[in-house]
């Protein structure tokens, strides 16, 4: 078996810090494991990174279910986490056990992935009363983004501060494994993670957190020039890809490509079948 949430619990503990990356496809997927990421999270944010999408609003129960069935095709050691996407974690009880049931059934991911804090503790609760891992998320909720005002950070000031401490404490207390903690003050994010038994991973919450999320577009340079002030770009795949497929186009039109290596022919008793005295057929 590979990674579980025993796992997380004992690098805590350990004070061993844990990688997390999100992916949304079987290559990525593959790659991002090779490289030793404990946890890859099929995110929401395919809707904007890969489906291109504004916001995360318009992605689909469907959505996630396709792309979690690719990144599971990939793992063998990473744990697979699926966002439940916009609305489903505030159906009705049973609509949302269906939801998180097809993405374990069916996409195979090891659990599931919930934002919010009060509204939805007592279905995280009723998951994991029905043996579905659940995954918090606190601070900026981009499912949220409409009714927050934009992407702002979270936890500036003190009745959001005190709110935040008290939600992680009931999502640990509502059965979940983990919680991501999403643009939040560094300060803050420290006093959360001392204070839950549960692994909490950072995404803009600064340097204590047990671990750390990102966006793979972001950190690998695929996601055009702008980047939260979070992110660190780890290399420029992006600028990469433009130059071979530059190169490529530029070979097509100059006739440099493809080449007498890239050929494949026929063998000379089938072209004198084929075409008898006559050549071989080509202009």
């Amino acid at each position: 078996m590979g990674v579980t949430r025993r796992t997380l619990e004992k690098k805590k503990s350990q004070g061993e810090k844990i990688a997390m990356v999100t992916a949304y496809d079987f290559p990525a997927a593959k790659i991002a494991e090779e490289a030793g990421a404990e946890i890859l999270l099929v995110g929401d944010s395919l809707g904007m990174v890969v489906l291109g999408y504004e916001s995360t609003i318009p992605v689909t129960l469907d959505d996630m279910l396709h792309h979690t069935k690719a990144v599971t095709r990939a793992t063998k050691q990473s744990m697979v986490i699926a966002d439940l996407p916009f609305l489903t974690a505030h159906l009705p009880t049973m609509e949302v056990l269906k939801s998180a049931g097809k993405l374990m059934q069916e996409g195979l991911a090891y659990g599931v992935k919930i934002e919010g804090g009060e509204p939805v503790l007592d279905k995280i609760r009723t998951l994991t009363d029905a043996g579905i891992p659940v995954m918090g998320h606190l601070g900026l909720t981009p499912q949220s983004v409409n009714q927050l005002g934009g992407y702002i950070i979270q936890g500036k000031e003190e009745p959001t501060v005190k709110r935040l401490l008290s939600e992680a404490k009931a999502v640990e207390e509502a059965g979940a494994f983990g919680l991501v903690l999403e643009c939040v003050p560094e300060e803050l994010a420290e006093e959360i993670t001392k204070s839950l038994s549960i692994p909490v991973i950072g995404i803009g919450a600064g340097r204590y957190t047990d671990g750390q999320v990102l966006v793979l577009h972001d950190l690998l340079g695929m996601g055009g020039e702008w980047s939260p002030s979070f992110v660190k770009r780890f290399a420029s795949v992006g600028d990469t890809m433009k130059n071979g497929l530059e190169k490529y186009v530029s070979e097509v039109k100059n006739k440099t490509f493809p080449t007498e290596e890239h050929v494949i022919h026929l063998r000379e008793e089938v072209k004198l079948a084929l075409y008898g005295g006559r050549g071989n057929g080509t202009s």
